[in-house]
């Protein structure tokens, strides 16, 4: 019976276990973005960003993405030789290799905008804010009219209805503006001339 041979392999792979923290003025790598060099600015105390023309990407101080799913990996990287290196080397050199389009374009849709889901995520969720905020609404004042509520909580209630509409009017003007300009690049922009 011949003899079994076994191998077996010494080599460690080292890693660095103390996490990278970011602050604002800092160059990064974000692939998921783009395959540029990006600064760092502060948004809040925990809040850092990256703009990418009219689109704010939202990071924690550790590199993560500041969405309630996107805990698990970071996102950024420190701008370092070896850090573009293995980004390079991630994506073969060429990120557009890695996009994932999805299209619900009709087959007559001559004009396409290519838009991130991030940004198309950024909208939906001041759609869905601003819905909630009109419901609200809507239930406050069914409290007043069937006089469900004294009248100086209602008076205070109406204070505060007023400055809550006044804020989402003026964030949801930005965002509308934003698509806007988009959209002047098309002939919809044109045709609302």
């Amino acid at each position: 019976m011949p003899n079994s041979i076994r191998t077996t392999s010494n080599t460690q792979t080292t890693t660095n276990t103390t996490p990278a923290t970011f602050k604002a003025g800092d160059s990064v790598l974000c692939p998921s973005v783009g395959n540029g060099t990006y600064k760092l600015f502060n948004k809040s105390k925990d809040c850092l960003t990256i703009n990418i023309g009219n689109v704010e990407c939202l990071y924690r101080a550790d590199g993560r993405a500041y969405h309630d799913d996107c805990y698990v990996l970071p996102s950024l990287f420190h701008d370092t030789p070896a850090n573009r290196q293995a980004i390079a080397t991630l994506y073969s050199g060429s990120q557009s290799n890695q996009r994932t389009v999805i299209d619900i374009t009709e087959p007559n849709d001559n004009e396409v905008i290519v838009m991130s889901s991030f940004e198309l995520s950024d909208i939906a969720c001041d759609l869905e804010s601003a819905a909630v905020v009109i419901s609200d609404i809507g239930k406050l004042l069914a409290l007043i009219h069937y006089e469900k509520i004294e009248t100086h909580v209602a008076i205070s209630m109406a204070r505060l209805t007023h400055d809550t509409t006044e804020t989402w009017h003026e964030l949801l003007q930005s965002q509308l503006g934003s698509i806007k300009k988009t959209l002047a690049m098309t002939r919809y922009g044109k045709e609302g001339k």
